[in-house]
Parts: C-alpha cells; structure tokens; sequence
C-alpha cells in the first residue's frame, strides 16, 4: 500500500483505489449525540484540531444522533470551505429514525432513500465513500453491488465500501463487482482493537487478495484502552458511555482477559512514555491490511492527544508483550490447516 507525507499527516492509497486517506479518520458518532457525545461547539473545536493536523478522512452514518451528525459535519465543512479537501464516510442501513417495512436494511429501495437524504443533510451533491452499515442478512448481495453501482454511474457516491460483514460475504461481494464490472469494493470497516482482534482470522489476507483496505473501528474499545477506566475493586469505571451500557447489561467487555490486556498496555505505555490510548491506536494502525484508524473524541483534548498515535514505534520487545497478551486461540480449519502445512511442502 503506498503512502506519502502531506501536511503532517501520512496518506496512503485506499486498498487497490487512487483515493488518498490519512492514516488517522475523525469519527463523528459522537457529534449531536446525547447523553454522551459533544454539542455542536465542542464538534467544531475537535474538527478544526483534525483539520489543522492535515486529515481529510472523515466518517459518519445516517444513523448518528438521528442525522444530526451529518447536519453538523456538513455545515461546518462549509463553512471552512474544507468539502471537496475532504473525504467524507457515510453509511446507510440503520436509518436516521425513519419508520415503516423499508427504513432500514440492505436493499435497494432502502439505500436509495437513504442516500438522497443524506445527500440533503451534508449539504452535498456526492459522497467519496459510500458504504454498506450492517449485513442485514437477508438482502442478496447481487442487490446491493448493483445499487451501489448504479448510484456511482449516477454521480451520487465516488467509492464503494462495506462495514460489519462476513469475510465471505466480502469476498462474494467483490468477486462480483469484478466479474460484472460494478464499482469495486475499496474498503472494509471493522473493529479492530487489542481488545478485538476476531478479524485476523481472515480480512488481512482477505484485503491483500482482492484489494481492499481495512477501516479500523473503537480502537481503543469504547475508551476501555485509554486508562480512563479501573476494575471495580481499583474505582470502577469513570462516567460516560461505556459505564451506562455496562449498567443496562449491554456490555460484554468487561472480562477477565481485558483486564490483564488493559494492565498490559498500562506497563508498555509507561515505558514508552506515552499515554495508553496512543500506544493502542499506533498498534492498530500498524497491523497489515489496516489502511486508517477512525479516532472518535468528545472534547479537542481527546483528539489532539490521540493524533499523536503515529509520532513513534513501539519496539519490537514491546510488541511482542501486547501480542502474547492479546493473541486469541486458532479455532478451526485456521489451527488445522496451520499445522498441515508442512506435509504440502515439496519433498
């Protein structure tokens, strides 16, 4: 994957595409979003340190605070003059609080809808990277590719991107882009975190096949990586999202295991010298196939600290550490096919 240095911030090619993206996104789930994320000022602030570091990916869903985020984020992107510098994520199959059969999904009627009214609510005439939310599993995938496809041609949307699908659906899905000759599929969104790290098992070799990068998502796991929270006999978590999900019982990351993991960042970034949130960003933005990291804040301070994640290297002894730490069991045909290797080999 190529890159080069603009303004401070490294860009790099978006999986086999010409689009330039920073290696750090701004996430904007959190503008407009009540009772935990940031009124329109903080938004503003966070945006314009983003802006000021030199990144021009930003992403955000219909699904944000009912619309509001892509209200904010296209109102302030015009009012910098910053849009057509910019390219801007959006997603569809969550809706934006609609009701009826089609407000949410995959399928064409859904997307179409979805996409004109994100169009109206940015303030735009086209999207860069227009991206399937949430594998609805019931919409075939011939649908989707060719809806997508159609609102390229149209002028609607520049790129095509899928977030929170199978690996075989993935690959289905671009394998008929090629074969059909719809708009290939650049990039994946994923999460991707020390704390999950599920999709090794396949997407980096997946994205190094067929030519898409990865958009790692909650990189620091809903803050759980940035030091901010304790186990309960040590105080507990701090107030904010990740403590009213925990309390309604929504919450699954609270294991043993992440904890030893969390304990383990703690020791690395002291060595570093470096604050736990950088080291975890910077491990995610390293790891292969991962073509961005999108950074979520609700204050400046949040991002401006988290931007940092690319101005060092975390040696090799210390990589190591986090990686026995954090590695997950091989599970089947993975662990199978990895010790029968040798037996393929020439004799």
């Amino acid at each position: 994957m190529a890159s080069q240095t603009v303004q401070g911030a490294r860009y790099r090619l978006l999986g086999r595409s010409g689009l330039r993206v920073s290696r750090l996104a701004l996430g904007t789930m959190t503008f407009g979003q009540a009772p935990w994320g940031c009124h329109a000022g903080a938004a503003a602030e966070i945006l314009d340190r983003y802006l000021d570091w030199g990144g021009n990916l930003i992403d955000t869903a219909d699904h944000y605070a009912g619309g509001e985020s892509e209200r904010m984020l296209g109102a302030m992107l015009a009012e910098r003059g910053a849009r057509d510098k910019m390219v801007i994520v959006d997603k569809f199959s969550l809706g934006a609080g609609e009701t009826g059969a089609n407000a949410v999904g995959n399928g064409r009627k859904t997307m179409v809808a979805s996409l004109d009214a994100s169009l109206k609510r940015l303030g735009t005439d086209y999207i860069d990277l227009y991206t399937l939310h949430l594998w609805d599993g019931v919409t075939p995938v011939e649908e989707v590719m060719r809806a997508l496809d159609d609102a390229m041609r149209a002028g609607k949307i520049r790129y095509v991107a899928l977030s929170d699908v199978t690996g075989w659906y993935a690959a289905r899905a671009q394998t008929l882009a090629e074969w059909r000759g719809y708009a290939p599929v650049c990039a994946l969104q994923l999460e991707y975190s020390l704390l999950e790290r599920g999709l090794e098992l396949e997407f980096p070799s997946l994205c190094d096949s067929l030519g898409m990068g990865m958009l790692a998502w909650a990189p620091l796991c809903n803050g759980l990586l940035a030091g901010k929270h304790r186990r309960p006999e040590d105080g507990g978590l701090a107030a904010g999202r990740v403590k009213a999900v925990a309390e309604s019982g929504r919450f699954d990351r609270l294991t043993e295991r992440n904890w030893t993991i969390i304990a383990e960042l703690e020791r690395v970034a002291a060595a570093l010298d470096r604050p736990m949130a950088q080291v975890a960003i910077n491990w995610v933005a390293n790891r292969p196939g991962v073509g961005a990291v999108i950074l979520g804040a609700t204050r400046a301070a949040q991002i401006s600290e988290t931007l940092g994640a690319l101005d060092f290297a975390i040696p090799d002894e210390l990589l190591a550490d986090l990686e026995r730490v954090s590695a997950l069991p091989k599970i089947f045909p993975y662990r199978f096919l990895e010790r029968m290797q040798p037996v393929l080999q020439p004799r």
